[in-house]
């Protein structure tokens, strides 16, 4: 199936979200849509997939112009959606969720989920996804909670895929295994719109890119077109992909776990006995494959979870009768790795949620009344400082996209002075303008004095911040090493091999195989000269 989008334009109020768009999805086509967030890719999508009306435009597929009053008749016309939050009833089968909405029934008119279940395994089956069709899907791992998702949308005969922003809430193993599935779907002649901000994996993945800026598309691109001529489409000018910054000079130690023991609701020892210690003006990154114990250690610091055993110190005060008001209050910050759901109230206000821990202190309250005019003044300068897109700082933070949830739980938390900083998953859902930003944040937080800890499972994150770099493994702290670790040496830790073992290892992986030929270092791709093609609106701008 040929998808066109001609001139789709989309306001909200004054706002223009989507000005006279135009795109085309060819037949058995991956075709990326990169923009940063915010920039309207998320409202296109919705237009195209019947959530949203366009106020202009057109809509055809194979060249008959079509028409949506809603996701139903979207998905009657072969086009079916992918979203970044899932739309899954958590205690219902995987069978139970594919059926929702389009139940097959039996002779009396009952349901029959036999037929239901038959329709899984056979998508399961055909692309290979391993999915149990009576598992519930609140015990499934997220990676196969989306394919659930793609099997709801391939069993209602979907010719077109839209996928926003698949990968936000993916490990890296979980992205790579996304990856083969779309190519997998392309070579059945799915056509699929990918939604993203990820360089690295557009360029792995698609066919051909559009590249949208504040609602407009500023140019196309294929794949083989330079990382930083994408980055700097999208975000309007040019943007180091590194991070820039001096050797550490540590002071004092200001974090000092010992023998730190976190058990698990059945007994298991999800951080074991883990000791280690962060200095002011150094970051150390905690390094390994998600579910390690990365997140209740950082959990742990914070107080939302309890330890078993061991010992918590902030600049020599014993965290351990502290509740986390008291803990904030201490020059601890926070970014939770779930930030819709611990980050932000999503019924709460952008103002109001950029100080949610500090509403009752001056000058946000004065003798037991908050003020208002405060709130918005401070609001006002974080969301132009973070670049937080939003047309109003009196929007709800559940209107805003992924990104720029985030945005607002990094300007609270890294706008007080803070001893501390622990920040789990802190650019995961960022556009590489934002990632740039939050990274410079982060380095400037160490050189002010302030230890940090960023857990992270983007290998190239950690490589690129860390000053050390602890690596977990089955909650265990198997090795610290410094920063300019080999990323060999680090993936073999992180598969649960001794530092002392890694290191010869990994020696002998260079040797035998060549650095151009690790996975995890491709050889970069011929620029090509004219792969990059600019609109004549970008170009009057430049």
């Amino acid at each position: 199936m040929r998808l066109e989008l001609r001139g789709i334009t989309k306001r909200f109020g004054s706002f223009t979200a989507n000005d006279a768009i135009d795109l085309v999805v060819e037949p058995g086509q991956i075709h990326a849509l990169l923009g940063e967030n915010g920039a309207g890719k998320s409202t296109l999508m919705n237009v195209l997939y019947g959530l949203y009306r366009p106020d202009e435009g057109q809509i055809l597929l194979d060249g008959e112009p079509v028409t949506f009053d809603g996701p139903g008749d979207a998905m009657a016309a072969g086009i079916g959606m992918v979203h970044q939050h899932f739309m899954l009833v958590p205690v219902f089968t995987v069978a139970e969720n594919v059926a929702l909405g389009h139940e097959p029934t039996g002779g009396a008119g009952l349901l029959d989920l036999r037929r239901a279940r038959r329709q899984v395994s056979e998508v399961a089956d055909r692309f290979g996804f391993h999915v149990d069709p009576d598992a519930t899907v609140e015990e499934l791992p997220v990676g196969v909670q989306q394919r659930v998702e793609i099997i709801k949308a391939l069993s209602r005969d979907a010719k077109v895929l839209i996928l926003d922003e698949p990968t936000a809430v993916l490990t890296p193993q979980e992205t790579d295994e996304l990856i083969e599935i779309m190519r997998q779907l392309k070579a059945a002649g799915t056509s699929i719109l990918f939604i993203t901000h990820k360089l690295r994996e557009v360029r792995a993945v698609a066919d051909r890119i559009t590249v949208i800026r504040r609602g407009t598309v500023v140019g196309t691109a294929e794949p083989s077109a330079p990382e930083t001529e994408l980055a700097s489409l999208m975000v309007g000018r040019a943007v180091s992909l590194g991070v820039d910054k001096e050797a550490a000079a540590p002071g004092d130690v200001v974090l000092r776990v010992a023998g730190l023991t976190v058990l698990d609701a059945v007994g298991t020892a999800v951080v074991d006995q883990v000791d280690l210690e962060v200095a002011g003006g150094e970051i150390l990154a905690v390094a390994g494959v998600q579910g390690n114990g990365q997140t209740e250690l950082a959990e742990a610091v914070l107080g939302l979870v309890h330890p078993t055993a061991g010992s918590l110190h902030l600049d020599g005060t014993d965290l351990t009768g502290l509740s986390v008001r008291d803990r904030l209050r201490a020059g601890l910050g926070f970014v939770p790795e779930d930030r819709s759901t611990d980050g932000v109230i999503v019924d709460f206000s952008i103002q109001e949620n950029l100080v949610l821990d500090l509403v009752d202190t001056a000058p946000y309250s004065r003798r037991g009344a908050i003020d208002r005019g405060e709130l918005r003044r401070n609001a006002e300068r974080r969301v132009v400082e973070f670049d937080v897109r939003t047309p109003s700082v009196d929007a709800h933070a559940g209107t805003l996209s992924g990104g720029n949830q985030q945005k607002v739980v990094l300007a609270r938390e890294m706008s007080r002075p803070l001893r501390l900083l622990v920040a789990s998953q802190p650019t995961r859902g960022l556009d590489v303008g934002s990632i740039e930003f939050v990274h410079k944040r982060i380095v400037q937080e160490r050189d002010n004095g302030t230890a940090v800890v960023i857990v992270s499972t983007e290998l190239d994150e950690v490589v690129a911040l860390a000053d050390r770099i602890a690596v977990m493994y089955r909650g265990r702290v198997v090795g610290v090493v410094p920063g300019s670790t080999d990323r060999d040496v680090l993936g073999l830790m992180m598969a649960g091999v001794p530092l002392e073992e890694a290191v010869p290892q990994a020696a002998h992986h260079h040797t035998t195989l060549g650095a151009a030929d690790l996975a995890d270092q491709p050889a970069p791709p011929a620029a090509a000269p004219r792969a990059v093609h600019v609109t004549d609106q970008q170009e009057e701008g430049r």
